[in-house]
């Protein structure tokens, strides 16, 4: 088995080595670097399975970078930071991150979420399809093989793993009401929190991109008290 490469961007130096060596130490590949301009040089030229990527960096937002690099990957990405701030992390899930971690963090909770993170995006990619490929629904169309959704106007619109996740998961189960564990059980996302907002912020993200109303949503809707609902879908 290959053994996964993780990208470390942290610019305080003290913390870049700590974790550089816990994780070498665990036995993955590690890069650890700096500046946003290192770390879009080693992706450019690495295979990279996961990446840790402080938000206050000295050139640029990690939260931009992360936005980026989702945009072009699908990699693990685990935002770190010193804020506290749940603006902080409300916008890391909203731009596509699937973990948030703040310092201080005990290097073993952190290494168990990446290796539970890396382990169930790797299920994911090497699973079979056990489901129809095709779906059609109020004038979208979603290839789960090739994860490709078309608009109604035969335009892609872009998907992140998690958003493809969660909308495969109502695919296959429409007209039932599912709740937040069940759901937040089938995405590559961290585990789950009493207070995680992770599948209301991926809800908000489908209805803006699949909606003809986001704000009136018709499709994904809300079972107060229950969960959410998936309605629309073509026979």
């Amino acid at each position: 088995m290959k053994t996964h490469h993780i990208l470390i961007v942290e610019d305080e130096v003290i913390t870049r080595t700590k974790l550089a060596g816990y994780f070498e130490s665990e036995g993955y590949r590690v890069t650890a670097v700096s500046t946003a301009k290192e770390m879009r040089l080693v992706i450019s030229q690495e295979d990279i399975s996961m990446l840790l990527l402080d938000i206050t960096l000295p050139d640029e937002s990690g939260l931009l970078l992360a936005r980026e690099v989702r945009a072009k990957s699908n990699m693990g990405i685990v935002l770190v930071t010193g804020k506290t701030d749940d603006i902080d992390r409300i916008v890391g899930l909203e731009i596509g991150a699937d973990d948030y971690v703040t310092k201080p963090f005990n290097p073993r909770e952190l290494l168990a979420r990446v290796t539970n993170l890396l382990r169930r995006i790797h299920n994911h990619s090497e699973a079979p399809v056990q489901h129809k490929s095709i779906y059609h629904f109020d004038g979208l169309l979603l290839d789960a093989s090739r994860r490709h959704l078309l608009d109604r106007d035969q335009q892609e619109i872009k998907l992140t793993r998690a958003e493809f996740e969660l909308l495969l998961v109502f695919m296959t189960h429409p007209g039932q009401v599912l709740n937040r564990d069940r759901l937040l059980s089938q995405v590559t996302h961290r585990s789950w929190d009493p207070n995680d907002r992770t599948i209301d912020v991926l809800i908000m993200r489908l209805r803006r991109k699949l909606e003809r109303n986001y704000k009136q949503p018709m499709l994904l809707t809300t079972v107060h008290g229950e969960g959410y609902l998936f309605s629309g879908l073509d026979e």
